[in-house]
């Protein structure tokens, strides 16, 4: 019995170390979160007012760098979402590991770990070096980012789906394109979603693409084929400036995205609410 007990002893307190340790790591994590937004709201609140939303700019507001990067990040996510989720449906229900297969998820591997520079430099030397800047080449740079993200997200989500489900709704005489369509995605559906908005929020921060892309215009444009301004970019280029009110924008800009950031996560939240 004292045997039993002495050797329960270093057990019990490799667990009261391994709980605090993960106390103090999820401490340290709310900390450094916590410290992050205290700046953002320190420096970003005082220029937060009503005129950055009515001028440009140009004029010391962030109206145009708003709806650019709104438009380039909402059309790249339409473009890379049905795609992404494709592919993670066609690796996920391939029988048989066919050459197609093993090359797909190697090269969704490969895009996952390359770097947003590079892929900018990419789609400025395929596209931007033959005709200019534009709103366009920007959209495609961020939907090459976002759609091995919301494949690799979405694949490992679509896993988890029971094949028992899916083997009696086959069994019914269902047919398998309605299998996974009303079946596999209802089911894996606040996976996907969650995929598709951390792909987003990816993607909004994102400056080094949209500078080989996009790259700035300092009035509110509409139009694609045309230089477009957006967040990052501004951020970037007026954190560096010696002028106070330029940094002050900057920090307003970067305070922008993480609100719009922890917008999308709540609305991503209500729509996959268990009804």
């Amino acid at each position: 019995m004292s045997l039993l007990i002495k050797s329960s002893l270093p057990r019990r307190l490799k667990t009261k170390l391994f709980t605090y340790f993960c106390w103090l790591t999820a401490c340290i994590s709310i900390v450094v979160l916590l410290s992050i937004l205290g700046t953002l709201l320190a420096k970003g609140l005082p220029a937060l007012d009503l005129s950055i939303f009515k001028h440009d700019t140009r004029n010391l507001g962030l109206r145009n760098a708003m709806i650019g990067s709104l438009m380039m990040t909402l059309i790249a996510i339409i473009v890379a979402a049905p795609i992404s989720i494709l592919t993670a449906t066609f690796l996920v229900e391939s029988k048989k590991q066919t050459r197609l297969v093993t090359i797909t998820r190697f090269t969704n591997d490969i895009l996952l770990s390359t770097p947003s520079v590079i892929v900018g430099l990419f789609i400025y030397t395929l596209i931007v070096a033959h005709t200019r800047f534009s709103g366009f080449a920007g959209i495609i740079a961020l939907a090459v980012i976002a759609m091995p993200m919301i494949t690799r997200a979405s694949e490992d989500v679509l896993y988890l789906v029971s094949p028992m489900l899916k083997e009696a709704a086959i069994a019914l005489g269902i047919p398998r394109w309605r299998v996974i369509l009303m079946i596999v995605y209802r089911s894996a559906k606040t996976g996907l979603i969650t995929a598709v908005i951390l792909a987003t929020a990816r993607i909004m921060g994102e400056s080094a693409p949209l500078l080989f892309t996009s790259a700035k215009n300092s009035f509110l444009s509409f139009d694609l084929s045309r230089p477009m301004e957006s967040l990052p970019v501004l951020i970037f280029e007026n954190a560096m400036q010696p002028y106070p009110e330029l940094q002050s924008l900057a920090w307003t800009a970067a305070l922008m995205i993480t609100l719009f950031v922890l917008l999308m996560n709540l609305s991503a939240r209500w729509i996959a609410r268990d009804k």
